[in-house]
Protein backbone atom coordinates (compact mmCIF):
# COMPACT_ATOMS: atom_id res chain seq x y z
CA UNK A 1 0.00 0.00 0.00
CA UNK A 2 0.60 3.71 -0.38
CA UNK A 3 3.32 3.24 -3.28
CA UNK A 4 3.76 5.98 -6.08
CA UNK A 5 5.96 4.31 -8.25
CA UNK A 6 6.18 5.63 -12.15
CA UNK A 7 4.85 8.73 -10.19
CA UNK A 8 6.22 12.42 -10.49
CA UNK A 9 5.99 14.65 -7.43
CA UNK A 10 6.77 18.74 -7.52
CA UNK A 11 7.75 20.20 -3.69
CA UNK A 12 8.02 23.54 -3.37
CA UNK A 13 9.95 24.51 -0.52
CA UNK A 14 12.04 21.56 -0.50
CA UNK A 15 15.46 22.14 1.05
CA UNK A 16 14.55 22.02 4.78
CA UNK A 17 12.30 21.42 7.38
CA UNK A 18 9.10 19.81 6.43
CA UNK A 19 9.81 19.86 2.33
CA UNK A 20 12.73 18.30 2.85
CA UNK A 21 10.96 15.36 4.36
CA UNK A 22 8.34 15.55 1.95
CA UNK A 23 10.59 15.09 -0.73
CA UNK A 24 12.03 12.24 1.17
CA UNK A 25 9.27 9.97 1.80
CA UNK A 26 7.69 10.41 -1.62
CA UNK A 27 10.87 9.40 -2.99
CA UNK A 28 10.68 6.32 -0.71
CA UNK A 29 7.09 5.84 -1.68
CA UNK A 30 8.75 5.30 -5.44
CA UNK A 31 8.18 8.97 -6.73
CA UNK A 32 10.41 10.96 -9.12
CA UNK A 33 10.41 14.17 -6.84
CA UNK A 34 11.41 18.01 -7.80
CA UNK A 35 12.81 19.64 -5.85
CA UNK A 36 11.85 23.38 -6.02
CA UNK A 37 13.14 26.16 -3.93
CA UNK A 38 14.24 29.58 -3.61
CA UNK A 39 17.15 29.38 -1.69
CA UNK A 40 19.28 27.08 -4.21
CA UNK A 41 22.56 26.41 -1.66
CA UNK A 42 20.85 23.81 0.21
CA UNK A 43 19.19 21.34 -2.54
CA UNK A 44 22.19 19.24 -3.60
CA UNK A 45 22.43 18.10 -0.62
CA UNK A 46 18.93 16.65 -0.64
CA UNK A 47 19.63 15.62 -3.84
CA UNK A 48 21.92 13.65 -3.11
CA UNK A 49 20.70 12.28 0.08
CA UNK A 50 17.24 11.23 -2.05
CA UNK A 51 19.62 9.81 -4.76
CA UNK A 52 22.23 7.64 -2.52
CA UNK A 53 18.94 6.23 -1.36
CA UNK A 54 18.00 4.85 -4.55
CA UNK A 55 15.87 8.04 -5.51
CA UNK A 56 15.23 10.37 -8.84
CA UNK A 57 15.74 14.26 -8.45
CA UNK A 58 15.71 16.79 -10.16
CA UNK A 59 16.41 20.34 -8.51
CA UNK A 60 14.82 23.45 -9.80
CA UNK A 61 15.98 26.93 -8.36
CA UNK A 62 12.39 28.83 -8.19
CA UNK A 63 10.33 31.82 -6.65
CA UNK A 64 6.74 30.55 -6.24
CA UNK A 65 5.74 34.49 -6.48
CA UNK A 66 7.02 34.72 -9.77
CA UNK A 67 4.66 33.89 -12.09
CA UNK A 68 7.33 33.73 -15.07
CA UNK A 69 9.81 31.07 -12.85
CA UNK A 70 7.46 29.14 -11.70
CA UNK A 71 6.37 28.52 -15.79
CA UNK A 72 9.88 28.02 -16.60
CA UNK A 73 10.30 25.70 -13.27
CA UNK A 74 7.47 23.42 -14.17
CA UNK A 75 8.62 23.28 -17.99
CA UNK A 76 11.80 22.29 -16.96
CA UNK A 77 9.94 19.18 -14.85
CA UNK A 78 7.84 18.08 -17.61
CA UNK A 79 11.26 18.17 -20.15
CA UNK A 80 12.96 15.84 -18.06
CA UNK A 81 10.29 13.44 -16.73
CA UNK A 82 6.96 14.07 -19.56
CA UNK A 83 4.52 14.27 -16.56
CA UNK A 84 3.29 15.56 -13.18
CA UNK A 85 1.71 13.92 -10.55
CA UNK A 86 1.77 15.49 -7.24
CA UNK A 87 2.36 18.65 -6.44
CA UNK A 88 2.71 19.82 -3.17
CA UNK A 89 2.71 23.37 -2.66
CA UNK A 90 4.53 23.84 0.72
CA UNK A 91 6.59 27.09 0.36
CA UNK A 92 6.12 29.36 2.79
CA UNK A 93 7.77 32.54 4.85
CA UNK A 94 6.75 34.35 8.08
CA UNK A 95 7.17 38.35 8.99
CA UNK A 96 5.15 38.30 12.21
CA UNK A 97 4.11 41.40 14.14
CA UNK A 98 1.01 42.82 15.88
CA UNK A 99 -1.40 43.89 13.35
CA UNK A 100 -1.51 47.43 14.33
CA UNK A 101 2.12 47.91 13.33
CA UNK A 102 2.41 45.41 10.38
CA UNK A 103 3.99 47.33 7.32
CA UNK A 104 2.34 46.78 4.05
CA UNK A 105 5.42 45.32 2.51
CA UNK A 106 5.22 42.28 4.91
CA UNK A 107 1.75 41.83 4.31
CA UNK A 108 2.53 41.69 0.54
CA UNK A 109 5.54 38.98 0.48
CA UNK A 110 3.78 36.65 3.05
CA UNK A 111 0.39 36.77 0.61
CA UNK A 112 2.65 36.30 -2.25
CA UNK A 113 5.04 33.69 -1.40
CA UNK A 114 2.28 31.55 1.04
CA UNK A 115 -1.12 32.05 -1.07
CA UNK A 116 -0.57 33.57 -4.25
CA UNK A 117 2.89 31.22 -4.58
CA UNK A 118 0.29 28.22 -4.13
CA UNK A 119 -2.34 29.57 -6.84
CA UNK A 120 0.61 29.82 -9.12
CA UNK A 121 2.05 26.60 -8.86
CA UNK A 122 -1.11 24.97 -9.15
CA UNK A 123 -2.24 26.64 -12.58
CA UNK A 124 0.94 24.89 -13.78
CA UNK A 125 0.01 22.01 -12.61
CA UNK A 126 -3.32 21.31 -13.74
CA UNK A 127 -3.35 21.17 -17.56
CA UNK A 128 -0.90 17.79 -17.95
CA UNK A 129 -2.79 16.76 -14.63
CA UNK A 130 -6.17 17.41 -16.54
CA UNK A 131 -4.69 15.34 -19.75
CA UNK A 132 -3.20 12.73 -17.66
CA UNK A 133 -6.78 12.30 -16.13
CA UNK A 134 -5.12 12.02 -12.77
CA UNK A 135 -3.45 14.27 -10.25
CA UNK A 136 -2.76 15.45 -6.56
CA UNK A 137 -2.51 18.80 -5.65
CA UNK A 138 -1.76 18.71 -1.59
CA UNK A 139 -1.10 22.25 -0.12
CA UNK A 140 0.17 23.08 3.25
CA UNK A 141 -1.87 25.01 5.17
CA UNK A 142 -1.54 25.33 9.38
CA UNK A 143 -3.60 24.87 12.48
CA UNK A 144 -3.59 29.60 12.74
CA UNK A 145 -5.10 29.36 9.70
CA UNK A 146 -8.09 27.38 11.36
CA UNK A 147 -8.22 29.01 14.82
CA UNK A 148 -6.07 31.85 14.37
CA UNK A 149 -2.87 33.61 16.32
CA UNK A 150 -1.97 37.02 17.51
CA UNK A 151 0.96 38.71 15.68
CA UNK A 152 0.62 36.54 12.64
CA UNK A 153 -2.50 38.42 10.68
CA UNK A 154 -0.51 37.94 7.38
CA UNK A 155 0.31 34.71 7.93
CA UNK A 156 -3.10 33.98 9.39
CA UNK A 157 -4.72 34.96 6.41
CA UNK A 158 -2.15 33.62 3.53
CA UNK A 159 -2.97 29.74 4.92
CA UNK A 160 -6.61 30.54 5.72
CA UNK A 161 -6.63 31.49 1.97
CA UNK A 162 -5.17 28.47 1.32
CA UNK A 163 -7.73 26.45 2.66
CA UNK A 164 -10.37 28.45 0.91
CA UNK A 165 -8.09 27.84 -2.30
CA UNK A 166 -8.00 24.06 -1.34
CA UNK A 167 -12.01 23.59 -2.09
CA UNK A 168 -12.22 25.65 -5.30
CA UNK A 169 -9.77 23.76 -6.65
CA UNK A 170 -11.14 20.37 -5.46
CA UNK A 171 -14.55 21.35 -6.51
CA UNK A 172 -13.48 22.55 -10.21
CA UNK A 173 -11.12 19.76 -10.67
CA UNK A 174 -13.27 16.12 -9.42
CA UNK A 175 -14.41 15.77 -12.23
CA UNK A 176 -11.09 15.00 -14.32
CA UNK A 177 -10.13 12.99 -11.49
CA UNK A 178 -7.45 15.32 -9.95
CA UNK A 179 -8.01 15.30 -5.95
CA UNK A 180 -6.95 18.90 -3.98
CA UNK A 181 -6.49 18.68 -0.23
CA UNK A 182 -4.91 20.29 2.43
CA UNK A 183 -2.46 19.24 5.11
CA UNK A 184 -2.73 21.60 8.17
CA UNK A 185 0.23 21.22 10.47
CA UNK A 186 -0.02 22.39 14.34
CA UNK A 187 3.06 23.18 15.84
CA UNK A 188 6.37 21.25 13.90
CA UNK A 189 9.83 21.29 15.11
CA UNK A 190 11.99 22.96 12.28
CA UNK A 191 14.01 25.84 11.83
CA UNK A 192 11.03 28.17 12.14
CA UNK A 193 10.45 27.05 15.72
CA UNK A 194 14.30 26.72 16.58
CA UNK A 195 14.19 30.38 17.25
CA UNK A 196 11.72 29.54 20.42
CA UNK A 197 13.22 29.54 23.71
CA UNK A 198 12.85 26.74 25.54
CA UNK A 199 10.34 27.67 27.93
CA UNK A 200 8.27 28.94 24.98
CA UNK A 201 8.48 25.16 23.83
CA UNK A 202 6.92 23.71 26.70
CA UNK A 203 4.35 26.39 27.26
CA UNK A 204 3.47 25.18 23.51
CA UNK A 205 3.98 21.59 24.50
CA UNK A 206 1.35 22.30 27.21
CA UNK A 207 -1.44 23.56 24.62
CA UNK A 208 -0.98 19.97 22.61
CA UNK A 209 -2.82 16.84 23.92
CA UNK A 210 -0.41 14.59 22.55
CA UNK A 211 2.26 17.00 24.72
CA UNK A 212 4.76 17.06 22.51
CA UNK A 213 5.51 19.52 18.90
CA UNK A 214 5.36 17.60 15.88
CA UNK A 215 7.94 16.38 13.28
CA UNK A 216 8.44 17.28 9.59
CA UNK A 217 8.08 13.46 9.43
CA UNK A 218 4.55 13.08 10.81
CA UNK A 219 3.67 16.00 7.86
CA UNK A 220 5.57 13.71 5.12
CA UNK A 221 3.50 10.79 6.11
CA UNK A 222 0.12 12.76 5.78
CA UNK A 223 1.04 14.05 2.18
CA UNK A 224 2.31 10.51 1.23
CA UNK A 225 -1.11 9.10 2.35
CA UNK A 226 -3.20 12.13 0.47
CA UNK A 227 -1.03 11.71 -2.53
CA UNK A 228 -1.91 7.50 -2.98
CA UNK A 229 -4.31 5.85 -5.31
CA UNK A 230 -5.86 4.76 -2.36
CA UNK A 231 -6.93 8.83 -1.34
CA UNK A 232 -8.46 8.75 -4.54
CA UNK A 233 -12.32 9.60 -2.96
CA UNK A 234 -10.26 12.46 -0.42
CA UNK A 235 -10.89 15.66 -2.07
CA UNK A 236 -11.87 19.53 -0.43
CA UNK A 237 -10.56 18.17 2.41
CA UNK A 238 -8.43 19.48 5.59
CA UNK A 239 -6.42 17.06 7.70
CA UNK A 240 -4.97 18.16 10.78
CA UNK A 241 -2.12 17.18 12.02
CA UNK A 242 -1.53 18.77 15.30
CA UNK A 243 -1.50 16.49 18.23
CA UNK A 244 -5.02 17.64 19.08
CA UNK A 245 -4.27 21.07 19.45
CA UNK A 246 -7.61 22.07 17.32
CA UNK A 247 -10.35 20.18 16.82
CA UNK A 248 -12.64 21.24 14.39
Amino acid sequence: MFLLNDRVALVTGASQGIGEAVARSLAEAGASVVLADLNTSKLPAVQAGIEAAGGTTLAVGMDVGDPDQVKAAFQQALDRFGRLDILVNNAGITRDGLAIRMKPEDWDAVLRTNLTGAHLCAQQAISPMIRQRWGRIINIASVVGQMGNAGQANYVASKAGVIGLTKALATELASRNVTVNAVAPGFIATAMTEKLSEKAVEQLSARIPLGRLGTPADIAAAVVFLATEEAGYITGHVLAVNGGMYMA
